[in-house]
């Protein structure tokens, strides 16, 4: 909890300096959504007001927020250990922590290689990806596959497969050799569906046509989200993966799956790949591996990979690649603390056991003012609205200004989308509380 005095700074309404992330500055600075501090499902202002937290932060508080063996494990790492360089030097807790996950991907994704976000993580996966066919003798294969409505970060690697246009236009083409499979979505044919929908899996063939175009020798990787969240909580199409996966395979070229937003328990297992029975060659996670507890992100990648880079003389540097604060170790003790408490209370099963609790309540939402569709999988769901005339964006940003000022809820708003990720501690009672405050929301900005 915040003292008096941390209080005081926050309500003061001197915000100017601080340029924020994916915000409306303006907006914002006029009437601000400050979050003092919080505990379990619940953001509070800095007056003490509770704010029931319908995202998980953003898709990170898997485990709620502030959990008291998180918040000790990064107290006593805090006093024992804070910076070792992670270049030629390591520390026990990043071992300990990456044969963790390790443990808990399928198949061979045997090798963690850590980094600070999502962001980077899909950076590394996609400099990996073309330095693997490299190393083959393949150095043609330099193009890189993502989708249409696909996001994979801020960085320019992320943003040039990414596929959400709004978020490319202002920075340029990025750097040749990128193409897009079309989105899996179509409203006309998949509005209102529960879960995975079952029209969609033939858009996968679009990969043939890119083939078709480039020739498989030029293509080193295809990116995707297994469900797309950022975008709007897009479930897979049933087949859909194992189509992708199909076509990877007949032109070896690598399979990416951007785990960030759906990894660690929001679709009730420890990583999508699970839950659709599909093995990707890598993995990239961030955001729930620490209950968003502190920054960390990597890639998980398969055996094969990992050991085409173990060749050559042992003293010289395989991947040419890090960051300063890779494997660190406060965020290490917070992604093992965190593990800890996932396994203690089984949070992915229940996640999983609330699923079908959590799709009846969201799609109790059809039929309000201006709902064109509502999505879901896992604890995830997107309501999209209609735009208001002339002012596209505009009602979803309303609806959630209103929802955290009126309606003490914290839901997150893409252009016209509202997304709910809740933390996976979410009871039942709360399940309904957030819908109701969502329904109050959706109606306030009719």
């Amino acid at each position: 909890m915040t003292s008096t005095a941390d209080t005081e700074v926050l309500l003061r309404n001197d915000l100017d300096a601080y340029w924020m992330p994916f915000t409306a500055n303006r907006a914002f600075k006029q009437s601000p959504r400050l979050l003092a501090y919080a505990e379990d499902m619940h953001y509070f202002s800095p007056d003490g007001r509770a704010i029931i937290d319908g995202s998980a932060g953003v898709w990170c508080a898997n485990a709620g927020h502030c959990r008291a063996s998180i918040v000790e494990a990064i107290r006593a790492q805090a006093g024992e250990l804070l910076f070792p360089p992670p270049f030629q030097f390591g520390h026990p807790k990043a071992f300990a922590l990456a044969s963790r996950i390790a443990a808990l991907a399928p198949g061979d994704l045997d090798h963690v290689f850590f980094t600070n976000s999502g962001s980077e993580a899909v950076d590394t996966a996609l400099k990996i990806a073309i330095a693997y066919h490299n190393l083959r003798g393949e150095g043609a294969r330099q193009r890189l596959v993502g989708r249409e409505r696909g996001f994979h970060g801020s960085g320019f690697g992320g943003m040039a497969v990414g596929g959400i246009g709004a978020n490319r236009k202002l920075f340029g083409t990025f750097f040749a050799g990128v193409d897009h499979l079309p989105s899996t979505y179509d409203r006309a044919k998949q509005a209102f569906t529960k879960g995975e929908p079952e029209w969609g899996a033939h858009r996968a063939d679009a990969l043939e046509k890119i083939v078709g175009l480039h020739d498989a020798s030029t293509i080193a990787a295809v990116i995707v989200e297994p469900m797309a969240g950022s975008t709007g909580v897009l479930p897979p199409p049933t087949g859909y993966l194992e189509r992708l996966r199909s076509i990877c395979d007949k032109y070896d070229i690598l399979l990416i799956f951007d785990e960030v937003t759906c990894g660690f328990g929001r679709l009730g297992h420890a990583f999508a790949a699970e839950r659709y029975g599909v093995l990707p060659d890598m993995i990239t996670f961030a955001k729930g591996v620490t209950s968003g507890t502190a920054p960390l992100g990597g890639v998980i990648v398969r055996q094969p990979i990992y050991e085409t880079f173990m060749e050559g003389p042992e003293h010289a540097v395989e991947l040419l690649h890090g960051y300063t604060c890779s494997g660190h170790p406060l965020a290490c003790a917070a992604g093992l603390a965190a593990l800890d408490l996932y396994g203690r209370e089984d949070l992915f099963a229940r996640a999983l056991q609330l699923e079908p609790v959590w799709a009846d309540a969201v799609h109790g939402l059809k039929g309000l003012p201006n709902v064109l569709d509502i999505r879901n999988a896992g604890l995830s769901a997107a309501i999209d609205l209609g735009a208001k005339p002339g002012a596209p964006g505009k009602r979803g940003f309303d609806a959630m200004d209103r929802a955290f000022h009126d309606f003490d809820l914290l839901l997150r708003s893409v252009g016209d989308t509202l997304i709910l990720t809740p933390p996976l501690i979410i009871s039942e009672a709360q399940i309904v509380e957030i819908v109701e405050k969502t329904a109050r929301a959706i109606n306030a900005v009719a």
